[in-house]
């Protein structure tokens, strides 16, 4: 079985989605911002599907797929999205502000369409949020910015066959060659940060996000870039 990593299409959607669905069904993080009890799968499709939909034009959007070599429909097994590296003295351009707002309309649409957020604790959201600012303000030390790692997902089945290490590679490699710096968190002490270890990262900050008793806890990682020699 051969794996390539392409970017993803809107055909690719439907998968991508189920495989992110699929692969943090639990994760710590999704189970302390989400109320089961309360959680639409149906509007979490549409939240994702317009982040998709946003990301293919505006971040590094890709998918791991098996490839066969026959005609046969190639099977998305991973999917990862990174924000691209943004100068902080830079300004947000016209372009980004209005491909930000349509994506924020969309999920506005999405939220009307299911009557509510499906779930979505937002109190714990925002909570997160504020916690986030708070940890890439003390971390992110270069000016010209980070990649970011903001989702990485592979089906369940087919973890632990290094197609999580692919999707990384496709980026940090350009990283690598551009000499930029990459972030990334991860809800999922045991086994990611040492995963992510052997791909280069180092522990940043533990950071904690807390709603009363109930705590949820981040690991922050950054990497530096690799010489190529």
């Amino acid at each position: 079985m051969a794996i390539e990593v392409v970017n993803l299409t809107e055909a690719d959607i439907p998968d991508a989605i189920e495989v992110i669905q699929r692969a943090f069904a639990d994760d710590p993080y999704f189970k302390w911002v989400f109320n089961p009890a309360k959680f639409n799968k149906q509007r979490n499709y549409g939240s994702l599907e317009a982040r998709c939909r946003w990301g293919i034009d505006n971040a590094i959007f890709q998918v791991a797929k098996e490839s066969d070599g026959d005609d046969a429909p190639s099977r998305v097994l991973g999917v990862s999205c990174w924000l691209p590296p943004h100068p902080a003295a830079e300004p947000e351009s016209w372009y980004s502000w209005a491909q930000s707002w349509l994506l924020s309309f969309r999920q506005f649409l999405n939220n009307m369409r299911h009557m509510g957020r499906g779930g979505l604790n937002t109190r714990r959201y925002w909570i997160w949020k504020d916690r986030q600012r708070e940890a890439q303000r003390q971390i992110w030390d270069d000016p010209r910015g980070y990649y970011f790692c903001n989702i990485v997902a592979v089906s369940p089945e087919a973890q632990g066959k290094g197609i999580g290490k692919k999707l990384f590679q496709a980026v940090t490699d350009r990283a690598d060659e551009e000499g930029v710096k990459c972030y990334l968190e991860s809800s999922k002490e045991v086994p990611n940060v040492e995963i992510y270890r052997r791909m280069g990262f180092e522990m940043a900050k533990a950071m904690e996000c807390r709603d009363g008793k109930d705590v949820c806890m981040l690991y922050c990682m950054a990497r530096n870039p690799k010489s190529k020699r």
